[in-house]
């Protein structure tokens, strides 16, 4: 994917578009639609976003949790929604890179039917097994699969983390059985009752489980390891090629005013440069990329052609 963001670094250099300033832009409380239930990575950023969207702007927002289907179920009924700006997406990789391969028969045009308004950024996922496994390297780890077999929890069908252990099956020669959750909190629970003996998930979001010594990081599918936790080694350079980044943005129903999106990707924009909240997504793994509107759905547009063939192989089906 370096290919894509070398092409919105050379768009900021050839274009210098004219943008509304940051604030409020409408009477009516915003609905930011989240594809997981709460707890996970983009409830917590949706979050984070609808607390300074009113301190900041006095924009009034709330979170609204419509899990399912990869995250078609809340794109599906953003798609719905008048373009007045009052139901945005926290949208990510599921329901815009990954489900328009995923499904044959999906409900909308992940570009048509979407006004692409702010890129927020991208966290890493990583494997976890139980600590008293004995598993503490990725050769153990393929060990037990091979032997006994591992049962893994993923955040959902079609999800990045589902994604991910279907890479890890093809590029290791294991076959891992997968339980699928709605979200990485349920798929968490369950492996701290016992019930799984691995998961992926986003290694910031696991930064407690970590230190306390709840869980065990077994490799990173990151390009290198995590300035937060060095310790942890990333599947290239234990010699498999497993990178996968799932990335955060803001967008709404298709035909959105445009002085209306400029001025909510500015809000975003400003908001995202406070300190605190790069404080705070930091601990989500969560590094802010400024893109326009343009250059966020050019982006978008072409992950769906780079992740293609990663998902044909992974033979993830909806």
């Amino acid at each position: 994917m370096k290919h894509l963001l070398i092409l919105g670094a050379a768009t900021v250099l050839l274009a210098a578009p004219v943008h509304a300033d940051p604030g409020k832009w409408t009477d009516e409380p915003v609905r930011i639609v989240v594809t997981f239930p709460p707890g996970g990575t983009s409830d917590l950023i949706a979050r984070v976003l609808a607390q300074y969207f009113e301190s900041e702007y006095g924009q009034k927002a709330v979170v609204d949790n419509r899990p399912g289907a990869g995250g078609t179920v809340a794109a599906d009924y953003v798609a719905e929604q008048a373009p007045d700006g009052t139901t945005l997406i926290l949208g990510n990789n599921a329901p815009f890179t990954i489900a328009p391969t995923q499904f044959d028969n999906l409900p909308y045009d992940p570009m048509g039917d979407f006004t692409h308004i702010a890129y927020l950024g991208a966290s890493t996922p990583a494997l976890f097994v139980q600590p008293a496994s004995g598993i503490t390297t990725l050769d153990d780890y393929i060990a037990q699969a091979k032997g006994d077999g591992i049962t893994y929890g993923s955040s959902g069908v079609g999800s990045i983390t589902h994604i991910l252990g279907k890479a890890v099956d093809i590029e290791l020669g294991i076959e891992q059985i997968h339980v699928p959750y709605q979200g990485s909190a349920p798929a968490i629970q369950d492996f701290r009752a016992g019930v799984l003996e691995a998961y992926y998930d986003m290694v910031a979001l696991n930064g407690d489980l970590i230190t306390e010594g709840a869980t065990q990081p077994i490799a990173l599918a990151a390009p290198e390891r995590s300035s937060a936790f060095p310790d942890i080694p990333t599947f290239r350079e234990l010699g498999h090629d497993i990178v996968i980044e799932n990335w955060t943005g803001l967008s709404g129903p298709a035909g959105m005013d445009p002085e209306m999106v400029k001025t909510i990707n500015e809000t975003v924009g400003a908001i995202m440069q406070l300190e605190p909240v790069i404080e705070r997504l930091a601990q989500f793994g969560v590094a802010h990329t400024p893109m326009s509107s343009e250059e966020f759905t050019t982006f978008v547009e072409g992950t769906i052609s780079t992740w293609e063939p990663l998902i044909k192989a992974a033979n993830v089906n909806g």
